[in-house]
């Protein structure tokens, strides 16, 4: 039942929040990268200089790659000293929370109607916040505060991204927007191949012998070696290591997307075949012992120790994946493990296509108390120009009072961050390092990865996860072949939540992995998936795919 008053809404959902369990896992930043990368400046931002300070308040994940300069902390620091000088706005924190609690805690917060003036929030949280009237229509505060290059900046995919905020013709949020075009890989240990005369894997049945390969012969020297790494959350978008949405686009499945079925309509990738033999495969994996029993209660970071330690020498991750890898692949100044980045095998003939949404999965919205929603336009404006277009003293928002890159990653500290739509790393970078010149860099971003790369290249062995991102044959190296083959699959449905979809989708995704958990591990057989895809169906799957195929059907 779809919660209409404010009053249901909170009760509600307290109750949820209360009850629930765990822990959000997160899509790890790159040391010492903001997202930002879009050419040199043409206009600057309207800092509202001139007015007198205003005051804005949020909640914060404390980040393990954050690391403050001394004296400095939430309270006090250099980047919000920068807001309050250069645009005259304070900003305060309601709440700070560890970054694997930090989703828990937002849910309490909403659900406790104790929202913080501005807060970042995924798409079902807009759409309740939004018939809960707990936050505001942003449209004519976005249209006057707002600069021409922020409006530009937000709508290079051609507005995509910002059709997402719109409920009902009202601006309801902004899209925390990135680049879609960002594709996984699989990274596999190229000095274990090279021992075992292995050839790179071009196959998902490349992967099952590299990976009996590596368990065999335990080239780590591991108590107990396994062949891929795979950790709690496998099918979350945030996984970006230790996931397996990467394997199951290997098998054409696709973990909760709309695709076209053939109809004129469309269906969800949840429980269609292909995903009943990409599942049948993991289980024959589990099964052989190529993956740890202990998966299922291990986070990102506690199953990667797995990858550190020599015990597994392959895992799906994001192009930043390496900037996890480095951890256990550069001991005392030396690179002791060679990884390999290569594009996702396929289980047949058929090219492997990389499920990606719009670059958008969260939202920054503004309570409907907040005193000074024009504060968070401000701090979005001058996001926009310090990140991607930054005077010297504007390095300040980046790397904190010295504007010298000390690894400390000050930019996780700006409370309101949106990435470039588009961007051609994949085309510039390798290319640009593997000849050394720098002459062809069109973007901030560019240069701060090419200045890393080169580091390495010159002997820094601690930036050799740049490399590895951005050099000739890094995770960036992949992506023109595949957008050129156009080796990519986009979610069909763009639109805000449903009604079914906000009230059931939750319980959906929690009956879906117990059943695909159960079925990796051998616990039941595969053949469960039939039973899921009814099950799935009744529990309110039927209702949201009519109401999506409803929003299709208005878009002709």
């Amino acid at each position: 039942m779809l919660l209409k008053s404010k009053k249901a809404f909170v009760g509600t959902s307290l109750a949820l929040a209360l009850a629930l369990t765990g822990c959000a896992n997160k899509t790890s930043p790159e040391p010492g990268h903001s997202p930002g990368d879009s050419k040199e400046p043409t206009e600057t931002t309207d800092t509202g200089k001139g007015n007198e300070v205003i005051e804005v308040s949020t909640v914060s994940p404390s980040d393990p790659y954050l690391k403050f300069d001394e004296g400095e902390s939430f309270d006090k620091n250099a980047v919000y000293d920068a807001y309050e000088k250069d645009v005259g706005v304070k900003i305060t924190n309601k709440w700070i929370a560890d970054i694997t609690q930090f989703k828990e805690k937002v849910k309490i917060t909403i659900a406790s109607d104790d929202l913080p003036d501005f807060l970042l929030v995924n798409a079902t949280q807009l759409k309740e916040l939004t018939e809960a009237d707990m936050i505001m229509d942003l449209t004519e505060i976005y249209d006057q505060h707002a600069t021409e290059e922020t409006k530009k900046f937000l709508t290079m995919d051609g507005g995509m991204q910002m059709k997402t905020a719109m409920i009902d013709g009202k601006m309801m949020g902004i899209p925390s927007s990135y680049n879609p075009f960002d594709f996984q890989n699989l990274y596999v240990r190229t000095d274990w191949l090279k021992e075992l005369n292995l050839p790179e894997p071009k196959t998902m049945d490349d992967v099952f012998k590299i990976a009996e390969a590596f368990k065999e012969k335990n080239l780590g020297g591991a108590k107990e070696a396994f062949g891929i790494s795979i950790s709690k959350n496998p099918f979350s978008i945030e996984t970006g290591v230790t996931g397996l949405r990467a394997f199951l686009n290997g098998y054409h499945a696709y973990e909760n997307i709309w695709l076209e079925d053939g109809n004129g309509g469309l269906m969800n990738s949840d429980i269609q075949p292909e995903m009943k033999q990409a599942l049948a495969a993991l289980q024959e994996m589990f099964k052989k012992g190529l993956i740890d029993p202990e998966f299922s209660v291990k986070d990102p970071e506690k199953a990667a120790e797995l990858l550190y330690d020599g015990s597994i020498g392959m895992v799906f991750g994001a192009s930043w994946a390496p900037a996890q890898l480095v951890k256990g692949a550069v001991k005392d100044g030396k690179v002791v493990q060679e990884w390999g980045v290569f594009p996702i095998p396929s289980v047949d003939h058929k090219p492997t296509l990389n499920q990606i949404g719009l670059g958008v999965d969260e939202y920054y919205v503004v309570s409907a108390k907040a005193k000074h929603p024009e504060g968070v336009i401000r701090l979005l404006n001058q996001w926009i120009v310090v990140d991607n277009h930054p005077t010297e003293e504007q390095k300040v928002y980046g790397l904190g009072k010295d504007r010298v890159e000390k690894g400390n990653n000050y930019w996780l500290l700006n409370p309101l961050r949106v990435s470039r739509q588009i961007n051609n790393n994949g085309e510039i970078l390798p290319k640009a390092i593997e000849n050394k010149d720098e002459s062809i860099l069109e973007t901030t971003d560019q240069k701060r990865r090419y200045e890393g790369a080169m580091q390495y290249v010159n002997g820094d062995a601690s930036l050799w996860w740049e490399y590895m991102i951005s050099g000739p044959k890094g995770a960036y190296s992949h992506i023109p072949e595949i957008q050129k083959n156009k080796q990519y699959l986009r979610n069909k449905f763009y639109g805000a939540p449903t009604p079914a979809m906000a009230d059931r989708q939750e319980l959906l995704t929690k009956k879906r992995d117990e059943i695909f958990f159960k079925i990796i591990m051998n616990q039941v057989s595969v053949d469960e998936f039939d039973k899921f895809v009814e099950e799935w169906k009744k529990l309110g799957g039927d209702e949201i795919t009519k109401e999506v195929n409803e929003w299709y059907k208005s878009l002709k």
